[in-house]
């Protein structure tokens, strides 16, 4: 590639500036937090790593001063990679990861089995931050010791745990219960995100930090809509997802597309690891996910100004905060008006028995599995229903898009033992409030 040297600068400062004004401006990472990076070996997500390591070297204009560390998840035996090739992968990735300097983890996806049920919980936050509490964070940070790089010899690298061929088999059978590949890329999604927080909750990490590009969110867009989950978009796109709690997930390369990101990597030598997928080497209408980005890209490529109009959409979105008695959303949502039709369709004539409608969680206390939370968290409790004989299944504590995807499965009993034992604590915390909603004072008394 012939690029006159000064262009080469330019679009060098150019992509540094852009990195550190993202974080900058939303000044959500402190002096001398910990940060975690998730790294899959893909351009966007070793392109952000490249940044943070310019970002924290001793020539740097204006360095960070968070520190970092990085964290890969093997996902090999999820596409029924052999051990060999899965060992090739992880060896290049640590080889890119020893020359930063940051301490590493490489963790196999079938850790996500074992995962206690705590992680599908909101845990308490760090207090919000006054006005001028960043700034005074920084004056302390430089007052103390000015700081912030890791060096070599602080590096610390933990060896992958021993993957049992039993989990390999366990995993595999999870993701192939479901029947599409549309449902196979969300469940895995929601299990990668899962152990991405685990991990970092466990290292001692109060951020994590994911690298999607401009192009992959306007792609997480359009898809989460027709996947149902456009109450979760402001979370799924935003900047920053504090649905856990005390992890907070940030994403600083979503104002680069991906031209930019090959680009640069191209221009700098960026290295990067390739890593196949579920829907690698498939046809574009395989999965919903796939159609969409096939679609995307193609646009694109006519039209320019595509995915930025798309991603420009998706910073107007605001996730819904307040609570169902507040208002009055609950009702008012498009995911009772779909409950709503899906009950007139069922109904039979005057003549015909009518069968109850299936118990289903209120629009307000969805977030799902896929939040970090299943649905009914918010409010601090399960889900509420009529009084029932029996008790009502997994998918009632679900939000409308990992409803669908439970239903697409040949069976829930396939599922981590972390999800069902949090869905079964969750549906006997219902049942107990049924049995004593009589003696529940109302908001309305309160009130009055």
């Amino acid at each position: 590639m012939l690029v006159h040297q000064s262009t080469r600068g330019c679009f060098k400062e150019y992509f540094i500036h852009k990195f550190r004004a993202m974080l900058g401006k939303n000044r959500l990472i402190f002096p001398g937090e910990k940060v975690l990076l998730a790294v899959s070996g893909g351009p966007s997500s070793c392109s952000m790593l490249s940044q943070v390591q310019e970002g924290l070297s001793q020539n740097a204009h204006k360095k960070l001063r968070f520190l970092p560390g990085i964290v890969y998840i093997d996902e090999g035996g999820a596409v029924g990679q052999s051990v060999e090739h899965r060992r090739r992968t992880v060896e290049e990735l640590r080889a890119v990861f020893r020359a930063t300097g940051f301490p590493f983890l490489m963790v196999p996806l079938e850790q996500v089995l074992d995962l206690p049920s705590s992680v599908v919980l909101s845990a308490p936050g760090a207090p919000e931050q006054e006005a001028g509490a960043y700034k005074a964070a920084v004056d302390h940070f430089l007052l103390s010791d000015g700081s912030s790089g890791v060096t070599a010899g602080q590096q610390q690298e933990t060896p992958p745990p021993e993957v049992q061929e039993a989990h390999t088999h366990s995993l595999q059978r999870l993701l192939g219960s479901a029947r599409t590949l549309t449902a196979r890329e969300e469940l895995l999604n929601i299990l990668r995100q899962h152990l991405l927080v685990h991990t970092a909750r466990s290292a001692g990490y109060s951020k994590l930090m994911l690298g999607d590009s401009c192009t992959r969110l306007a792609v997480k867009l359009l898809s989460s809509i027709s996947l149902g989950r456009g109450a979760q978009l402001a979370h799924d796109t935003g900047f920053s997802d504090s649905r856990y709690g005390d992890t907070i997930l940030v994403r600083p390369m979503r104002d680069y597309s991906a031209k930019e990101i090959a680009y640069y990597n191209r221009m700098f030598s960026v290295p990067s690891v390739f890593t196949a997928g579920l829907d690698t080497k498939t046809a574009d209408k395989s999965s919903i996910q796939h159609l969409t980005e096939s679609f995307v890209i193609k646009l694109q490529a006519d039209f320019p100004s595509t995915v930025s109009t798309i991603y420009r959409t998706s910073e107007k979105l605001q996730s819904c905060k307040g609570s169902a008695s507040a208002g009055g959303t609950e009702n008012a949502s498009a995911f009772s008006a779909t409950l709503i039709s899906e009950q007139l369709s069922q109904t039979k004539s005057p003549g015909e028995s009518r069968q109850a409608p299936e118990w289903t969680a209120p629009a307000s206390q969805c977030c799902s599995i896929v939040g970090g939370e299943l649905c009914g968290n918010r409010g601090g409790g399960g889900c509420s229903s009529a009084k029932a004989s029996e008790p009502p299944p997994l998918r009632s504590l679900l939000c409308y898009s990992c409803q669908l995807t439970i239903k697409d499965m040949s069976s829930e009993e396939v599922l981590p033992q972390y999800i069902l034992s949090e869905a079964e604590r969750r549906l006997r915390r219902s049942q107990l409030r049924e049995e004593i909603r009589d003696f529940l004072l109302e908001d309305e008394a309160d009130e009055g």
